[in-house]
């Protein structure tokens, strides 16, 4: 997706080899024309399932995931990471470590939002262990639901998540393949360096 490729280019930030900042327009302020996009890209690559329902983590997720159900006319289901006092039981949990904040979480989503009727899209914006796309996985199938797949907005294709997904037997789109992050530069999947 060369639009979302360009503003990696243009605003990211690569803070070392592992950690590419884009908290401009991604998951902390939210460029709303990109995430319209971003929408439409996830619609058309998986036009070909039934999709009944978007299934994301909160809560850098939820823009991607919320664009592309409301251009599919579906619900968009949060995974929460922490547990508040209207959702502390009768829900599907999985835990997920998170190797950017070196903390585990047990994320939740309600057996009132998910079924073995539903067919799902799971959206999250970063790709690299799929720790958290194993979660998204992992009550999905606690629900006995159809996985359409995994939608990821940028995917680090140098860390293993890519890998544990396609294992899993399913199907991933990303929209954005980072190679390496070396020498503070990106580059993407099929591009040459130029560092």
């Amino acid at each position: 997706m060369e639009l979302l490729k360009n503003k990696i280019r243009q605003e990211g930030k690569v803070l070392s080899e592992e950690v590419l900042k884009v908290d401009s327009f991604l998951n902390h302020q939210i460029d709303p024309l990109l995430m319209q996009e971003i929408g439409k890209e996830f619609v058309k690559r998986f036009s070909d399932q039934n999709i009944t329902r978007i299934i994301t983590i909160e809560s850098s997720g939820i823009a991607p995931a919320t664009m592309a159900g409301m251009i599919l006319g579906v619900p968009v289901v949060f995974a929460r990471k922490r547990k508040s006092l209207t959702l502390t039981d009768h829900l599907y949990s999985a835990k997920v470590y998170s190797f950017t904040k070196k903390e585990s979480n047990d994320i939740s989503v309600s057996k009132d939002f998910i079924s073995n009727e539903d067919t799902v899209l799971l959206i999250d914006d970063f790709l690299a262990n799929g720790q958290a796309a194993l979660g998204l996985i992992d009550i999905a199938k606690q629900a006995g639901a159809t996985i359409a797949g995994v939608g990821i907005v940028i995917e680090k294709c140098f860390q293993p998540g890519g890998d544990l997904i396609r294992k899993e037997g399913v199907r991933l789109e990303s929209l954005a393949e980072l190679q390496s992050l070396k020498n503070g530069q990106v580059q993407f999947v099929g591009e040459e360096n130029n560092g």
